[in-house]
Order: structure tokens, then C-alpha cells, then sequence
């Protein structure tokens, strides 16, 4: 839970440095709010992120993307946000190294990882079918059902990156609550491994998403 609220308060500084304090003209902002209801961070939070980052004298975080390969040819790619790239970097390094991985150059695997829009929200009792026939002109590519952690049907769209407003504001526009609303890379190919190899890949992984300068982190094992 710290490491979420730690996630999405550097979204929502790096929102209002971008395009103000208001949600209502910042769509990144808006976005940020939403995600932090979905984990349940506390409003005062959001609001102490927001004033913070509204003071011209703090500093923002500059997002960087590294990629690189586990043991076993698995394919990891890491989104970062940080006030201290030399920091960053170096950590990123030595976590590959440590765990037998390799870190690669910037563009290495855009080939194996697509970056897309994915939005997460309560369906209601809106049928599916006329749905997906309503936003197709928002971009739509896919979309389904998945259940949450109470069981509960929560609606996935997923889009093109270049599409993550215009379908933002279609969804808004509908009026459904939102769960999340996420630019992911989703992988192209997959790897597939034993599980003894995965627990090594898992090392990697779980270094990674330790560490408070990254934002999220991505691989390409079969499930």
C-alpha cells in the first residue's frame, strides 16, 4: 500500500508540474485522483501531493524507461520516476547484475512490449455487446470482463496509447465510475519458462519493485 501511495503521489506531482493544480483542465491529474481512489489513499494525501507540487521552489521527478533481460531470456522493462537519475540508474544496473540479468539500451525491446491505453471500471448494468458497439469511435480495440478481488465484474477497454484521452472522456462522458486508468505495456511474444527458472526472473523483479524511484515494472513470461 506505502509503495502505491508513493507511485501515484509522484503521478500527481508530475501532473500539476505538467498542467496545473486543477483536475478539471489536467486530464493526467484527474487520471492520477482516480487511480489513488482505486487503492484507497486518503484525500488529505492527494491534496497535500497537489499543494506540494504547486509550490515553484519543489522539484519534479523526470520519467526514464530502461530495459533489459532476466536469466533465462526473459524480457523486463522498467518505468521510472526520480529526482536523482545517476541514483536511479545505477540501482537499476545493479539489481540486473546481482540477479545474473543484463541491462540494456533504451529502445531494445520495442519489439516485445506495445504501450496501451487500459481502463478499469464498474460496468453497471450497461449490456457489454452495446458497449463496445458506443465506443468504437473512442478508439476501442478490446474489451471484457474481469473480476476483482470481492468477485465483483469490473469492465477492461483497452486502446492504442495515442487514443488514452479521447477515450478517457468518453468513458467520463458515460458516467462510470472508474477503477483505473493506466498507459501499460503489454507484451507482443512471451517466454516460456520452468518455474525453478521463474523464481530466478521473480528476484529480478521484486528488486525492482522495491525500489521507490520505480513506477512499475513489466516482463514477458508466460503465464
Amino acid at each position: 500500500m506505502a509503495v502505491q501511495f508513493t507511485r501515484i503521489g509522484k503521478e500527481i506531482v508530475m501532473a500539476v508540474k505538467d498542467a496545473g493544480p486543477n483536475p478539471d483542465t489536467n486530464s493526467r491529474l484527474r487520471t492520477a485522483i482516480q487511480n489513488s481512489k482505486a487503492v484507497n489513499m486518503p484525500k488529505h494525501t492527494v491534496d497535500a501531493a497537489i499543494k506540494r507540487a504547486s509550490n515553484k521552489d519543489e522539484n519534479g521527478y523526470e520519467e526514464h524507461v530502461y530495459e533489459g533481460y532476466a536469466q533465462h531470456g526473459v524480457a523486463i522493462l522498467i518505468e521510472t520516476a526520480t529526482d536523482n537519475t545517476n541514483r536511479t540508474v545505477a540501482n537499476v544496473r545493479s539489481y540486473f547484475s546481482k540477479t545474473g540479468g543484463s541491462l540494456g539500451k533504451t529502445g531494445s525491446l520495442d519489439f516485445i512490449f506495445n504501450r496501451k491505453s487500459i481502463f478499469r471500471f464498474l460496468p453497471a448494468e450497461k449490456d457489454m455487446e452495446e458497449l463496445e458497439f458506443e465506443l468504437i469511435d473512442a478508439g476501442l480495440e478490446e474489451l471484457y470482463l474481469e473480476a476483482d478481488e470481492e468477485g465483483k465484474d469490473i469492465a477492461v477497454v483497452q486502446t492504442a496509447f495515442e487514443d488514452f484521452g479521447k477515450m478517457q472522456k468518453a468513458l467520463e462522458d458515460m458516467g462510470f465510475e472508474m477503477k483505473s486508468a493506466k498507459l501499460e505495456r503489454i507484451a507482443l511474444s512471451t517466454t516460456e519458462i520452468t518455474e525453478e527458472q521463474a523464481v530466478d526472473v521473480l528476484k529480478l523483479i521484486d528488486k525492482l519493485e522495491e525500489d521507490d524511484d520505480v513506477q512499475a515494472v513489466y516482463h514477458n513470461m508466460a503465464e
